[in-house]
């Protein structure tokens, strides 16, 4: 079971009275576990805004991206690609951060700050990585945070095609369960990557409705 930390310091507001025109919610704060656990229960998420010692951004998107759960789409191509991986979970989670944390990647964002305080959630049970391994080789993977029905999906990478999106499908596989009416797979924002495995754009008010209900589903078991 994931431990809960000590609460956080910090007040985050209702994004429902949030401005209508602006994904930005609010900036400061800091990223200790219990910081993060009640953004996300809020529907908020952190990014930095740039610069050598950034502020922390935290966004919560009038347009959200989520994945259905029914809604995955697998081309025929994709199938017979997952077969060549094997997928683990939680075995490699800093590995995973590192990789998507890689600095020749384009628009990388996960700071040395970012991934040092997604490993201590991971500690505490609340972050998770879901891995796919080839020849005994990690070659893609994913992470993000799990709070009860909610997996909120941070970042993945690849170095093999497709391995990525074979942790994806393992992970959507993973959710669901006899919960999966109730469970939420939130990508933050759809990029052209995602919109061609589902991801579909919900308004923040129907999102924040659906968090709601997820926060309120059993954790998922990940092993």
């Amino acid at each position: 079971m994931p431990v809960e930390p000590p609460p956080t310091l910090w007040e985050f507001g209702d994004p429902r009275e949030a401005p209508d025109d602006q994904d930005l919610i609010g900036v400061g704060a800091d990223l200790e576990p219990g910081t993060l656990l009640a953004a996300y229960r809020r529907g908020l998420f952190p990014m930095p805004d740039g610069g050598v010692r950034p502020p922390m951004c935290w966004f919560s998107p009038l347009e959200r991206g989520v994945i259905p759960l029914d809604g995955l789409l697998v081309s025929r191509s994709l199938r017979q690609s997952v077969r060549r991986f094997e997928v683990r979970f939680d075995t490699a989670f800093e590995e995973v951060v590192a990789a998507c944390g890689d600095p020749s990647r384009p628009q990388g964002w996960i700071t040395d700050q970012i991934a040092q305080a997604y490993l201590e959630l991971h500690r505490l049970g609340w972050a998770h990585s879901v891995e796919t391994w080839r020849d005994g080789e990690l070659v893609g993977g994913l992470y993000g945070v799990a709070i009860g029905g909610l997996f909120a999906g941070e970042s993945m990478f690849h170095r093999q095609r497709d391995a990525s999106k074979a942790a994806l499908v393992a992970l959507v596989d993973l959710m669901r369960d006899e919960f999966a009416a109730e469970r939420l797979l939130d990508v933050q924002w759809v990029t052209p990557h995602l919109a061609t495995l589902g991801a579909v754009e919900i308004p923040r008010e129907e999102y924040l409705d659906r968090l709601e209900g997820a926060l309120s589903v059993p954790d998922l078991e990940w092993t």
